[in-house]
């Protein structure tokens, strides 16, 4: 999960800037995270985990499809949305926590 983390956390201060606010949270089944930066563009949002797909310059577009692969393997689902502040929020669920 930490790998998750931190590419999401990446992408939030390379995409949103400076001021980016990042939130992780809990939801049925899973967890969110989600921050205060400019989203996904439109044209985007249907493909953001496609190898590639980059709006950053020089980027080589992985960060996600590498996000989709490790939550893949771990046998969760993610979704990829807007958050109420107009930034990006991704949602994974079918993850089992340990008690305790």
């Amino acid at each position: 999960m930490r790998q998750i983390l931190e590419n999401l956390f990446r992408n939030s201060v390379e995409h949103g800037g400076e001021d980016v606010t990042v939130r992780v949270g809990a939801i049925p089944n899973g967890f969110y995270v989600e921050d205060t930066g400019a989203g996904i563009r439109d044209d985007l949002r249907d493909r953001p985990f496609e190898d590639g797909v980059t709006t950053g310059e020089g980027g080589a577009g992985l960060g996600l499809t590498i996000v989709k692969q490790i939550a893949t393997a771990h046998g969760w689902e993610i979704g990829v949305e807007q958050s109420a502040e107009g930034g990006a929020r991704f949602a994974f669920t079918g993850v089992e926590f340990p008690d305790g």
